[in-house]
């Protein structure tokens, strides 16, 4: 959910449904099912998230910021649950090849073209890394090993990566 938009381009309305899928989303389903996980003393807790929430490009600012919100929510709560026998995962694939940019026109135009470099993922590999997520207990998966790359790029070399982002990506218009 979210159109890909510079800030002031977005009403209201829909900054607020950006936010509230998948960040609001995620924080009260999980407020709803973490009692009986940790009453059992086990669970597993799994996000999606978006490559904007580790690698921000220019002109999708309301859904970069809700990724970001999902990103910190999924930090926090990997962090509180230590111990208890819940686990939490991050997922984050590149770009899914589904009806997301059909129903958000004019995003995919947005997605800044050093991009290109990493391939289109299909529902079925994201679901596999989901179920490996779990399986294996890891707490942050990036796919593909693309993706991974230029994720420690921008740990490494933030300037640098920064700029190509911005570099190949959605130019306000003077």
């Amino acid at each position: 959910m979210g159109r890909f938009l510079h800030l002031d381009e977005t009403e209201v309305a829909e900054l607020m449904t950006m936010t509230n899928v998948p960040y609001v989303a995620a924080l009260l389903l999980t407020r709803h099912l973490l009692p009986s996980m940790l009453a059992r003393g086990t669970g597993w807790i799994v996000n999606v998230n978006s490559p904007v929430s580790r690698l921000p490009w220019p002109g999708a600012t309301g859904y970069a910021a809700s990724r970001w919100a999902l990103r910190g929510l999924t930090a926090v709560l990997r962090t509180d649950l230590r111990g208890t026998g819940v686990g939490v995962s991050e997922v984050v694939p590149a770009k899914v090849r589904s009806a997301y940019f059909s129903h958000n026109p004019g995003a995919e135009e947005r997605i800044p073209s050093i991009a290109r470099l990493v391939p289109a993922l299909s529902p079925e590999q994201v679901a596999k890394a989901m179920v490996r997520a779990v399986e294996r207990e890891k707490t942050e998966v990036l796919l593909p090993w693309q993706l991974r790359g230029l994720d420690l790029a921008g740990r490494f070399f933030p300037a640098a990566t920064a700029y190509l982002s911005w570099r190949t990506g959605e130019r306000r218009q003077s």
